[in-house]
């Protein structure tokens, strides 16, 4: 059997032995690998999730805005909190964290219920990984001589968050350039808002020692790569493959 499970950024590699499918529920457009199709049960938690989000958001429009972290609100619905905090940790809006923030949400709630024992759930290219095996992250970098890179994600990192910012692909905002800086934190809304937060650094490539003094004062990174240009830099417990 292999013993590597597989999940794409851009959702073209399907992991021996799990099913996949896909959920989308208005901007929210899920891939996700388990041991059946929980499509029905997936879409349920997704619109659960995103309802008292998105309520919120109406009564609280600067949640939406905000580019920098926001006070913590304790009578706030689950997923607007660990949002705040992730803000707060990373120094961004919590509005940077939402990706991976519901990928966790989604692929906790699937776990809690016993539907499945192993999921990875991507969100815009944010993961939460739970396969209990390891896996192999495709991690995509544009035109550069690191596209489709592969990293190692070790099952004893897991349950975890993948998450990658971009300055040049995709439609999150970012203030760097980066082709990719992918992070990996046990917390998937934290991983996603620090992959922005790093990514706003990383501009030219004299900013990587900027980035990499910015990283070791960082808590909680289990592993990171930042990707401009023609040169790449791998921290933690990341594992080219």
């Amino acid at each position: 059997m292999n013993r590597y499970a597989g999940i794409t950024f851009y959702r073209t590699e399907v992991s021996p032995g799990l099913t996949t499918f896909r959920v989308v529920v208005k901007q929210t457009d899920l891939f996700i690998l388990a041991e059946r199709d929980l499509t029905e049960e997936a879409v349920k938690i997704v619109r659960g999730v995103r309802t008292p989000l998105e309520q919120y958001i109406f009564k609280n429009p600067v949640f939406l805005k905000s580019l920098v972290p926001l006070p913590f609100d304790p009578e706030a619905p689950e997923i607007v909190k660990t949002m705040l905090r992730a803000g707060e940790k990373a120094g961004v809006g919590p509005m940077a964290s939402v990706a991976g923030a519901i990928a966790e949400a989604v692929g906790r709630e699937l776990l809690r219920r016993e539907l499945t024992k192993v999921i990875a759930v991507e969100n815009g290219g944010d993961i939460f990984l739970s396969l209990k095996r390891d896996a192999k992250v495709k991690v995509f970098a544009g035109n550069t001589v690191f596209s489709e890179l592969t990293i190692l994600v070790p099952k004893e990192l897991q349950p975890c968050g993948v998450c990658t910012s971009s300055g040049k692909i995709g439609h999150s905002l970012s203030f760097g350039k980066a082709d990719a800086i992918t992070v990996l934190a046990k917390d998937t809304a934290y991983a996603d808002a620090l992959a922005t937060a790093l990514g706003n650094i990383l501009r030219e490539k004299r900013d990587f020692k900027l980035l990499e003094r910015e990283v070791k004062r960082r808590e909680g990174i289990l592993g990171l790569i930042a990707i401009l240009e023609d040169r790449a830099f791998l921290w933690g417990k990341i594992k080219i493959v």
